[in-house]
């Protein structure tokens, strides 16, 4: 067995997402544990270079991880061979770019989502990567969260039967800022700076859906700014001019062939009152089945109750106590850093690799079906994406 390196520049890693999931729960976790263990035996050891503008941010995270390198200049990073692999967690608005210059200097490339703010831009760098002959992927994180795996374990064992429905619900309350500190960046309430809740999750309701449901068709959406105005990280107030719910229904077609219908909440305005901070409600002819992050529960059709509908007296069933938990059956790692070490197996033993630019590119594709529909008060087409 033989230990080697993998440089790897990482850009806008000092971000909360950047630092928390990419950073620290993901390459200084592999480096930790002694690398990415290769099919032959051998391990790669992650070896990251930090890039940003802020010197001052860089140097501070890097001291506190023990990393030797970092720059503010992304040119001298590009240039150096050593480093083969570019990384980007930025902003949106300038992440077509940057992926194109990695590309140029020949790089392989992995970036945080969306991979682009509009379609357009995102079927140019997924061409462009795709041409390249180097290896590329986007981050698809919730596919590996347990309550999901669990999900489509129960998908792959035909426990739903035909699947008739998904039901998703997502948010929680971000705190406008006056009264308690916001727990989101600013910026993604501003629409002339990239933010929005429909850039920002229909990325990820399209790989979930696509791979889990079914794939997408057509979506209804009707998205809203509920909150007008709110405060900064210096507390200055500010008009908020980017979306911060939507909603809205789509039609899938489902692995069997059959129509699945998906309804889709997505908010920042929103108080939880659920098993979690997004819940994924499956029902079939033959079970249902409702997952968080974590947990995953089930109800067959032998054990679904018979309730009977009285509005006139309390109702006695407890419906929350009648599903069983789908149990633990493997170990369940962070997802960030499952989907980290699948890239590194790519990129240095040409392992299998779904989760390229292209995959990216069709959630980029229903932002835009989705903002559409909310501009014109209709159903959009979502049609197969031709990269």
């Amino acid at each position: 067995m033989s230990i080697r390196t993998l440089g790897i520049v990482m850009h806008g890693v000092t971000g909360r997402m950047g630092t928390n999931q990419h950073l620290v729960r993901s390459i200084l976790a592999i480096r930790d544990q002694g690398g990415v263990r290769l099919s032959n035996g051998d391990r790669v050891l992650p070896d990251p270079v930090l890039v940003g503008r802020d010197g001052a941010k860089l140097e501070a995270l890097a001291r506190a991880h023990h990393i030797t390198r970092w720059s503010t200049s992304l040119e001298t990073a590009l240039a150096d061979a050593s480093d083969t692999v570019f990384f980007d967690a930025g902003t949106t608005q300038m992440r077509p770019a940057l992926l194109a210059r990695a590309l140029q200097a020949g790089k392989h490339v992995y970036c945080e989502k969306p991979i682009a703010t509009d379609l357009a831009q995102a079927l140019e760098i997924a061409r462009l990567a795709q041409a390249s002959g180097l290896k590329h992927g986007a981050v698809q994180d919730k596919l590996f969260l347990p309550g999901l795996r669990k999900l489509d374990l129960l998908r792959r064992a035909g426990f739903f039967g035909r699947m008739l429905s998904v039901r998703i619900e997502f948010g929680y309350w971000v705190f406008e800022g006056d009264l308690q500190p916001i727990q989101r960046p600013s910026w993604n309430y501003r629409g002339e700076d990239g933010g929005g809740i429909i850039l920002d999750m229909m990325c990820h309701w399209r790989y979930v859906l696509d791979n889990l449901f079914g794939e997408v068709q057509s979506v209804s959406c009707l998205g809203a700014t509920h909150v007008p105005e709110r405060w900064d990280e210096r507390g200055r107030k500010y008009a908020a001019t980017a979306d911060d719910a939507a909603y809205a229904t789509l039609q899938l077609r489902g692995h069997d062939g059959e129509p699945v219908v998906a309804q889709i909440n997505s908010s920042w305005c929103t108080r939880v009152r659920r098993d979690d901070l997004v819940t994924f409600h499956v029902d079939g002819t033959h079970g249902s089945a409702v997952a968080g992050l974590q947990r995953c529960r089930a109800q067959s059709r032998v054990a679904t109750p018979r309730p009977v509908w009285n509005p006139d007296v309390e109702q006695t069933m407890n419906f929350l106590e009648q599903w069983q938990d789908v149990p633990d059956t493997d170990s369940y790692d962070n997802g960030f850093k499952l989907q980290w070490e699948a890239f590194i197996r790519h990129v240095c033993e040409d392992a299998p690799y779904k989760w390229t630019l292209a995959e990216g590119a069709k959630g980029v594709q229903l932002v835009e079906a989705a903002l559409e529909s909310w501009k014109q008060r209709r159903w959009v087409d979502v049609p197969p994406l031709a990269i």
